[in-house]
């Protein structure tokens, strides 16, 4: 399902046009499996394109609720959601529609060049950048259990959450960080949120707070790819601003990431079952 909403952002607006410009870029990608799978998504789970969460730009304060909402009655039917975006506020409002299903916190694997833990405790507050927060000060993710993958912009308390940051994964390589990933998550019930701006700017330029020194697409793959097996229970993928980016790769990468999302997601579900 798409959320076109970039109503949160500190720098550049754009990533309402992110969920169509993702589903056009998919279209790349519907003839070939996924390399690297044993699994193709397209032929054994039931996708749904839900459409996008309509609401009104005029009433900001009400959207988070009405995203919370759309996002509990897909997840009332037994389902999960892999949500396009919009800017990355979206994630907390979808992290407290999991977080009521579920009954008790989530982890957290988080890729982004930002971490979004600044200090925020108006809950009235929308902002793109102290969502998560107000996630682990409500409880909603358990920061022992969560990681974040990418960093590259300061933020001194990290609330207790790994941090893996962009130069680890470039020195040790995405082989070992995603070992390492999954040695933190274990069989935790995870949320994955993968911002697009964890990609270097050379890889992925539309979106709205590029910062360079990120991860390759490469990288990202081979992370993505190794860390199948993880009890994942949804996913998003945020801040795509096609305007800024007029060869469309940003939107490409995002619509891989969704696949690779699809992908690791539908081969644990199909595990639970064999």
């Amino acid at each position: 399902t798409g959320v076109p909403f970039d109503q949160t952002v500190t720098n550049r607006p754009g990533a309402r046009f992110g969920p169509r410009a993702i589903r056009e870029a998919s279209t790349l990608q519907t003839f070939d499996p996924p390399y690297g799978w044993d699994f193709d998504p397209m032929q054994e789970l039931n996708i749904i394109d839900y459409g996008d969460l309509a609401f009104d730009y005029a009433k900001v304060q009400d959207f988070p609720s009405l995203l919370e909402q759309h996002i509990s009655k897909i997840l009332s039917n037994n389902v999960s959601t892999i949500v396009l975006g919009g800017d990355h506020f979206i994630t907390y409002p979808i992290l407290k529609a999991y977080f009521n299903k579920l009954g008790s916190p989530l982890s957290l694997l988080q890729f982004d060049a930002h971490s979004d833990t600044w200090p925020d405790d108006d809950e009235d507050r929308i902002d793109h950048g102290t969502m998560f927060y107000k996630a682990v000060k409500s409880g909603i993710i358990d920061p022992k259990t969560s990681v974040q993958v990418g960093i590259r912009t300061t933020n001194e308390d990290t609330l207790g959450v790994n941090i893996i940051d962009a130069r680890e994964v470039h020195e040790n390589g995405p082989v070992e960080v995603a070992k390492k990933i999954k040695s933190i998550l274990g069989n935790q019930p995870t949320y994955l949120t993968f911002d697009i701006d964890c990609l270097d700017p050379a890889f992925a330029p539309g979106t709205g707070t590029p910062v360079w020194g990120g991860l390759s697409s490469g990288q990202a793959a081979i992370l993505l790819r190794d860390i199948a097996g993880i009890n994942m229970i949804g996913g998003d993928v945020v801040e795509v601003s096609p305007s800024y980016d007029t060869s469309g790769a940003t939107a490409i990468a995002g619509a891989h990431a969704v696949t690779e999302l699809l992908c690791i997601w539908g081969s644990n579900s199909k595990n639970k079952r064999a």
